[in-house]
């Protein structure tokens, strides 16, 4: 997935609804952009979790965000809106794929709005694909690599398959997805 800039892609831009699109952002810009676009009476959303933060003489529940230099916005992006969007204080661009802006689908961002708040302890986590390289980081096969074979499936745990060239063999392992750590 590419990042578009201003000018790319605007010509099939417009759409007849509205859809959520993300804004990749500057660091530590999440706030000031969400409200920079609200401000301009654009609906912005961006997820975040509650976690204790330490400071010297106290420890305190603060909100971060669940995923840092992105930010939602919902607009039928017409070229005035784009524009209004763009120039927001903080806006690097708009996450696109060969230079058009890319919606999310409703049901990631149903999922965002669910998690949007929680107190539950939430992993931001590399996307791992069927064959991507990983790591177990943790238990009793700590140090195992291997290839990423398939996501849970109900009652099942994540496959990893071990390969040893040398032998011409591979073994799969059922492993939990915490415990795993995907490799450049």
């Amino acid at each position: 997935m590419r990042f578009s800039g201003p000018g790319k892609g605007m010509e099939a831009m417009s759409t007849n609804h509205a859809d959520w699109y993300a804004l990749h952002i500057r660091s530590h810009f999440e706030q000031k952009v969400y409200e920079g676009l609200q401000s301009k009476s654009l609906e912005a959303f961006y997820p975040r979790v509650q976690v204790m933060s330490r400071r010297r003489d106290r420890r305190k529940k603060i909100l971060t965000p669940i995923l840092p230099g992105y930010v939602f916005v919902h607009t039928d992006l017409d070229p005035e809106e784009y524009w209004q969007i763009i120039r927001t204080i903080g806006v690097v661009r708009m996450v696109a794929f060969k230079g058009k802006p890319v919606p999310a689908t409703e049901e990631e961002i149903q999922s965002l709005m669910i998690l949007d708040g929680t107190d539950r302890t939430v992993q931001n986590r590399a996307y791992m694909k069927k064959g991507d390289r990983v790591m177990i980081m943790d238990g009793p096969l700590k140090g195992l690599t291997g290839f990423y074979l398939r996501h849970r499936r109900k009652g099942q745990g994540d496959k990893v398959v071990v390969s040893i060239t040398l032998l011409q063999r591979s073994l799969a392992v059922e492993i939990e997805d915490w415990a795993l750590e995907k490799l450049p």
